[in-house]
């Protein structure tokens, strides 16, 4: 069998080939200790649930429109309106099963061979595999520990040019935790206006910020027509296997994604979209505990880690990662997540997998108990002593 050449362009997320060597150790009988999946360690909330299982007595098991069930696009549009100060109508909105389509779609309809694309460094690794799987070129702007993993603005700018046909920004951020600030996103938004290139905003980390308030960049003026947000449930509801995402972007836009559904996927399960919509509109403790539970866990890690000699790691203000500076062990991130699997039993994801920018640090997620963060930094502290 010959494959296409394309193939060879598409890369796979770290995190399920770290897991999938910690499991090997699990079944030798080792205890291992997960920091690797960016996956929150909650349940589903009940009522949520509840919702799915009332969908599925209700015969809500067909097919829907591609873009989704509308009375789940307008509740989507009502929140969203509500969440960022912005008027958005239910036919800007498309559903899709999980949030990766909807960067994928966004990819694919806007680039063509050649044309550029900037991404973040350190970023999510399937921007740059999407990227180049479509034929396009990934630009990396640099994020830097000294600015708090912010974007560098300045390179941004350098690097900006004709061939530039999307930007893709995250906030908050992954690998880092760090976030863009109004002035951050304004500069972004002016140049976006400036060279009329559209944003992809990775917004999927949008209700785990512990400092400050979520921002985004479609808030500024001109921007909705020339933005496209990502985001979903898998995060914010710890509903990571229901594969319910969704994007919201120009109404152009939303024709060749509804096209791009109907012939990949033909559209999202119904009975989830149901349930999503008891997410956006019922209550909301059990979001607001989780997230207080996180910054918990942030908190006690970040302090925890920074006890440790030859290890450091700044505070961030989203997500649930951290970004841990290793550079003073003499071991490259590979290296270091090797070491800490094979002599820690600790799965963790090597920085340099997220970018050229990466190299240096290996993230942990802390969605695991405290008990669990506890005895991992104990393990490292005794392995590197």
């Amino acid at each position: 069998m010959k494959f296409a050449d394309r193939m060879q362009r598409l890369k796979v997320e770290t995190a399920f080939e770290m897991m999938a060597k910690a499991r090997k150790l699990e079944a030798e009988g080792r205890k291992v200790i997960h920091l690797e999946i960016g996956e929150p360690d909650f349940d589903t909330p009940q009522n949520i649930k509840e919702a799915a299982k009332r969908a599925l007595d209700e015969g809500q098991t067909h097919y829907s429109p591609s873009a989704g069930l509308p009375v789940h696009r307008r509740a989507i549009a009502d929140y969203y309106s509500k969440h960022i100060g912005v008027q958005i109508t239910p036919d800007m909105v498309v559903v899709t099963p999980g949030a990766k389509p909807i960067m994928s779609f966004a990819i694919t309809a806007l680039l063509n061979e050649g044309d550029e694309c900037i991404v973040p460094d350190p970023g999510f690794p399937i921007y740059q595999s999407m990227v180049k799987f479509n034929g396009a070129i990934p630009v990396p702007v640099a994020l830097r520990e000294e600015d708090d993993f912010r974007l560098d603005l300045d390179e941004l700018k350098r690097k900006v040019n004709k061939k530039t046909k999307l930007i893709i920004i995250n906030s908050p951020h992954n690998p880092t935790g760090g976030i863009l600030t109004r002035e951050d996103l304004k500069a972004i938004a002016d140049i976006s206006a400036a060279y009329e290139i559209p944003v992809l905003s990775d917004e999927i980390y949008d209700r785990m910020i512990y400092e400050g308030r979520f921002e985004s960049i479609a808030q500024f003026p001109g921007m909705l027509e020339r933005t496209i947000i990502l985001n979903g449930y898998s995060k914010t509801y710890a509903m990571t296997g229901w594969r319910v995402g969704y994007g919201i972007m120009p109404r152009p836009l939303v024709e060749h994604m509804s096209q791009l559904m109907t012939n990949i996927n033909s559209c999202t399960c119904t009975f989830a979209q149901v349930a999503c919509i008891e997410a956006l509109q019922g209550p909301q403790e059990a979001v607001t505990k989780m997230v207080a539970e996180f910054k918990r866990r942030r908190d006690f890690i970040v302090n925890r880690i920074n006890r440790i000699p030859k290890l450091s790691c700044r505070r961030p203000a989203g997500a649930f990662y951290v970004f841990v500076n290793i550079k003073k062990t003499g071991m490259d991130s590979r290296e270091f997540t090797d070491f800490l699997l094979n002599h820690c039993h600790i799965c963790a994801l090597a920085g340099a997998n997220f970018g050229a920018q990466g190299e240096g640090y290996v993230r942990f997620s802390y969605a695991n108990t405290i008990e669990n963060l506890s005895e991992a930094c104990d393990r490292i502290e005794q392995a590197l002593k």
